[in-house]
């Protein structure tokens, strides 16, 4: 754990500011590389052939192990104990509703790829399958399944992993909301200087590799859209025009922020998609989808455990391999950052097990919902005859959704419609890509805040010359090669994160087994004689103070007449007993005792924070949140926010808060020490 100051720490800013260190170096790193690629892009194109080859000879493995590891630690987690931690303070709750946090996680998980997909590879794994024979009724079957599969649960927990460890340290442990401070509990301070920035460079390296690849499928399959309704070539050209309408499109809504511009895409881009997707069922063979859907499900449930391990040790399809699996599991773990951060930023007040469900069940659904009503249609359209639509679909795998869409009732319509939400698609995923990767590469005071706008401006084009650039070396197979290389050095951090977490809320729960047998001081003091007497007086006093709306001169006059003189009467005395205590005033008025912490140990954090907060009136019937607020005066320790307001205790009831928390602490460390030395406690039992 850090010994940073509350205060005083190296993240403690009083305004966003822009981490050249991490954004230069990642911003040089890849103009490099697409400037190398516009410039001689056949070179770049056998580079890349040779580095995929290496990367999947060597790592194929590592890329399988990974994915299920990942996929066992997020579901242990979320139905483990530790699935009942907020993400954030206690008394926290969600920021979105439901709706709006499904449609904004799956709208930046998910893009355009998701449409280009749902009918390329069901099409492609039905005529050439991996191991079986091509054509086939079990291939049939076999073909969607495969689809979902590379788009379902693994992928998912990679985000669910990202997402629950940053937003875990953010908002519980105030730490920054970046990757870096998921491997706090290994590296530590450390991580505030070289060997944070290599990790914080990495992550932006690998997040725009991927949203590349994303976008790129994209534009070479809204250009189809746009062909087939204006006449618009196919090309590099028309490509590079969609890149930079989208690119402004995103800038725009970056710039706008989480609430307006993302939620608001996010919730009619889902809408769409889904009337798309149920008018092709309903206009087509509806029972026979019915029923494929359900086979889907069942095949993917009783194959899943031994698909998520599948090397094809013996047979070795390397080709196949790089071409699906190995790029699939490369490409979500270069989202993973990315995708992550964005869960995190939405995602606060929420517990980790609601977290891992949300995340792993909502937009999985929608992607049963998606690849097998396109995928069953457009296999059972080449079973029935038509083979030009699959030699189609095989040899030019954009082009074989919208092929499907012209079979059906409104073609143009629905082809309109489409490439209209593929675009809107992109736009989230353009938009969320920028905003994060600003985050990366910035120190922000608050997690809830964003970097600044020229940055996501910045980022917003850079994707998008990036796009272009690998597009000139390829197209769609030179994106699949890069992101199989670049997602390899991002996927041996996340092994890291893993254990962080884990070390993390082990921590956690010792904190919580050192308080166990403590009663909560509700009243912030020792009760007895005449301690009594004045709480039966004053209870009145005190439900008017629960009730009143407290302004920001209140708060910092309090702040400074009360709990500034108790923390350093408190601090004076463990001075005078030999205890390293500091008293500190921060700029905003929040008054700190802080101790730092002993070689192995964890430092000691009382933080009284003013934090602004809408009033809630509490009726009979309803919560409702008024437009008013008050300054709530909330401590937080080393471990985040204790849940409680400290506004209106008196001089003596904050001295005994803070020995409370103090004697918790001790508790706390002289557990640690008991289970690091392999004994067990002396003071856990439950006296029986």
């Amino acid at each position: 754990m850090s010994s940073r100051s509350p205060i005083t720490g190296s993240f403690q800013v009083v305004a966003p500011r822009t981490n050249y260190i991490v954004f230069l170096s990642s911003l040089i790193g890849i103009l490099v590389v697409a400037i190398w690629a516009m410039v001689a892009p056949e070179r770049a194109a056998e580079v890349l052939g040779v580095a995929v080859e290496w990367t999947a000879g060597w790592f194929g493995w590592f890329y399988i192990a990974l994915a299920t590891l990942v996929f066992i630690f997020v579901v242990g987690i979320g139905l483990s104990r530790y699935g009942d931690v907020r993400l954030g303070p206690q008394h926290s709750r969600p920021e979105y509703s439901t709706f709006s946090w499904a449609a904004m996680l799956f709208a930046a998980g998910i893009g355009t790829d998701l449409m280009f997909f749902s009918v390329a590879e069901p099409v492609i794994q039905y005529l050439t399958p991996p191991r079986i024979e091509g054509g086939t009724l079990e291939a049939a079957k076999e073909a969607t399944t495969w689809t979902l599969f590379h788009y379902g649960l693994s992928g998912w927990g990679m985000y669910a992993l990202m997402g629950m460890a940053m937003a875990y340290f953010a908002y519980r442990l105030d730490r920054p909301l970046a990757v870096r401070s998921a491997l706090y509990p290994i590296l530590g301070k450390r991580l505030d200087g070289p060997i944070g920035h290599i990790v914080d460079t990495a992550a932006i390296l690998g997040t725009i590799f991927g949203v590349a690849t994303s976008l790129g499928i994209g534009v070479v399959q809204l250009n189809v859209g746009l062909q087939m309704l204006f006449g618009i070539d196919k090309g590099l050209p028309a490509q590079t025009v969609l890149v930079v309408l989208a690119v402004v499109m995103a800038a725009v809504s970056a710039t706008t922020g989480v609430d307006k511009g993302i939620r608001l895409l996010s919730q009619i881009n889902v809408i769409l998609a889904i009337g798309l997707a149920l008018w092709v069922l309903v206009t087509g063979k509806t029972q026979f989808l019915l029923n494929a859907l359900v086979m889907n499900v069942g095949d993917l449930v009783s194959s899943f455990p031994s698909m998520t391990a599948e090397t094809f040790a013996y047979e070795q399809p390397t080709e196949w391999m790089s071409a699906w699996t190995l790029f699939f599991w490369a490409w979500w773990i270069a989202w993973a950052s990315f995708v992550g951060l964005f869960l995190a930023r939405i995602s606060k007040g929420r517990t980790i097990r609601q977290f891992v469900a949300g995340t792993l069940i909502i937009p999985f659904s929608y992607i049963v919902m998606w690849v097998s009503i396109f995928g069953n249609s457009a296999i059972d359209r080449i079973r029935s005859g038509d083979t030009a639509f699959g030699a189609l679909t095989e040899a030019v795998p954009e082009d074989g959704f919208y092929t499907l869409l012209t079979y059906y009732p409104g073609a143009t319509f629905l082809i309109g419609l489409a490439t209209f939400v593929g675009l809107l698609f992109y736009v989230t995923s353009a938009d969320s890509g920028a905003l994060v990767m600003a985050n990366l590469c910035s120190y922000l005071p608050h997690a809830e805040q964003d970097g600044k706008a020229w940055l996501r401006i910045v980022w917003a084009a850079t994707t998008g010359l990036l796009t272009v650039a690998m597009l000139a070396v390829g197209g769609i197979p030179a994106l699949q090669a890069a992101t199989v290389i670049m997602g390899l050095p991002f996927g041996i951090v996340m092994f890291f994160v893993m254990f962080g977490l884990f070390k993390a809320l082990r921590v956690e729960s010792h904190r919580a087994e050192s308080g166990r047998h403590r009663l909560p001081n509700m009243f912030a003091g020792r009760a007895g004689g005449q301690r009594e007497t004045e709480l039966a007086t004053t209870w009145k006093g005190r439900l008017e103070r629960a009730l009143q709306r407290v302004d920001d001169r209140e708060a910092h006059s309090y702040l400074e007449q009360i709990v500034g003189p108790a923390i350093a009467e408190v601090t004076e005395e463990l001075r005078g007993r030999g205890v390293a205590a500091e008293h500190e005033t921060g700029e905003d008025g929040s008054q700190a005792l802080w101790i730092p912490a002993a070689d192995g140990d964890t430092p000691f954090v009382y933080h009284v924070q003013p934090e602004s907060q809408p009033v809630w009136h509490v009726g009979q019937r309803a919560v409702a949140a008024s437009t008013e607020h008050t300054i709530r005066l909330e401590v937080h320790l080393e471990d985040g926010g204790a849940s409680y307001d400290v506004m209106g205790y008196s001089h003596n009831q904050l001295i005994h808060d803070v020995l409370d928390q103090y004697e918790r602490h001790l508790d706390f460390v002289r557990l640690a020490h008991i289970e690091a030395a392999g004994r067990p406690s002396d003071g856990g039992g439950d006296g029986s």
